[in-house]
């Protein structure tokens, strides 16, 4: 009968053992794997906090809602009393026409290793409202005492006085209080006694902001006719919200003009008091897409770590059956967690340098020191070779894959199934049995 220590040594020797405990370890690689991702989300979260840092010192993105035209009104009428009751209302009247041409001024700002992308820019409105015929018994309209309301989600950015001129008067533009259908700040321009509005009268209007913002600048369609062109120098525009722009993008920049009617949004032509909802769902605008987003390409990398684990330890199986060189798991464990460690080298020198020289740097890195720890092993300047070879072709495919994202599921595909393809051809001749047999 075989000794204890015999059938375990048999044991220890067996392919299948064998290839169960490399699977064993690829599984167990998985921790450090997804600690990986966790502290990708960690540095990109802190990245988030330090841009918006930046962005309250400067100013958030931007949302304009403009103009609005308010005339206050009295109903009186007797109640059962017989007392004299007068109620005091607002009614809101959105301007027939709008246009609205923004000239946008991009510009990347640095905290330390942190970068956010802001903006300047020049906002012209032009447009006209036109006063119907609203007489009704028992309203008394103080056309005298209209205003104009200029939605600003976030004042800071307002960087210069502001004239609105209407019907040929200039007035001056100060901050008022919220509306229930603009979730943001708002300019108030108070008309005064000398402009006298009249029922059916058309009035045009005309105003030039200068305004500061980040990341991304929307508008709500309030004209019953809205047209917004907005030009910029950024190359990587994304437009964002319920309506597509015609756009022209360059390298330089890019050009893009909406056209909207009235029956293209929910937003009444006109409503009392605050009986609307706000008008937030039917904004539309430009966002700075930041192309260089090296916390998103980390994350995207570091989600094929299992695979460059498991696809190195098959070399490494073959070359262990097909040679006879037995290697320990512990060998198998250090090489992994070297392909592990190539992660947190891109990631912490992509926050320094740009993406494709820290993936650069990162994978010479690792595969010089594994490839010299194989040598270690092998003795085999051929099979070392091979697998350097294979490391090359895996980090090339997946430096591929992260900048083809449109059809990087497609190439991913491909290229999972080429390998296995190989797996299984260069397995076809492998005897699993052999140990087991003897």
């Amino acid at each position: 009968m075989e000794t204890q220590e015999k059938r375990l040594e048999k044991l220890s020797q067996s392919i299948t053992v064998k290839a169960l405990v490399v699977g064993f370890l690829i599984i167990l690689l998985l921790i450090p794997s997804v600690m990986m991702q966790e502290l990708i989300s960690e540095r990109k979260f802190r990245s988030q906090e330090t841009i918006e840092k930046i962005n309250n010192k400067w100013s958030q993105a931007q949302t304009l809602c403009a103009p609005v035209l308010s005339i206050p009104y009295t109903i009186s009428y007797a109640n059962t009393d017989g007392k004299l009751v007068n109620e005091q209302h607002l009614l809101h009247l959105t301007p027939e026409h709008l246009t609205i041409d923004v000239k946008l001024f991009p510009e990347e700002k640095y905290y330390g290793i942190y970068k956010t992308i802001l903006y300047r820019s020049e906002v012209r409105l032009k447009g006209g409202f036109e006063i119907p015929d609203i007489e009704e018994a028992g309203c008394t309209y103080h056309w005298d005492k209209a205003f104009v309301h200029i939605g600003i989600s976030d004042l800071r950015g307002v960087t210069s006085h502001i004239d609105f001129n209407l019907k040929g008067h200039t007035y001056a533009a100060t901050a008022g209080s919220r509306r229930a259908w603009f979730a943001g700040n708002e300019l108030v321009v108070n008309l005064n006694d000398d402009l006298k509005l009249e029922a059916k009268e058309a009035i045009d209007f005309d105003c030039t902001i200068d305004l500061n913002g980040s990341s991304s600048i929307h508008f709500i369609p309030i004209g019953k006719t809205t047209q917004v062109h907005i030009a910029g120098a950024w190359n990587a525009p994304g437009f964002i919200g319920n309506f597509s722009p015609e756009h022209t993008i360059t390298e330089t920049g890019f050009d893009a003009t909406w056209k909207i009617l009235h029956f293209n949004r929910s937003i009444p032509d006109s409503w009392i008091d605050n009986g609307v909802q706000p008008f937030t769902e039917s904004s539309f605008g430009v966002s700075l897409v930041d192309t260089v987003d090296h916390y998103q390409q980390n994350m995207r990398s570091a989600k094929y770590a299992i695979l460059f684990i498991a696809l190195t330890f098959v070399i490494f199986f073959f070359v262990e059956i097909l040679t006879k060189k037995r290697i320990h798991p512990i060998q198998y464990l250090l090489v992994g967690l070297a392909l592990i460690l190539f992660y947190a080298l891109l990631l912490s020198i992509s926050e320094q340098l740009s993406f494709a020289i820290a993936y650069v740097i990162a994978s010479v890195a690792t595969i010089g020191m594994i490839a010299l720890y194989a040598q270690s092993i092998f003795k085999n300047r051929k099979q070392t070779g091979i697998l350097i070879a294979t490391l090359c072709l895996l980090y090339v495919f997946l430096y591929v894959i992260l900048q083809l994202e449109e059809v990087a599921l497609l190439i991913g595909s491909i290229g999972l199934f080429l390998v296995l393809a190989v797996i299984m051809y260069c397995s076809r001749k492998v005897n699993w049995y052999k140990e087991e047999a003897k």
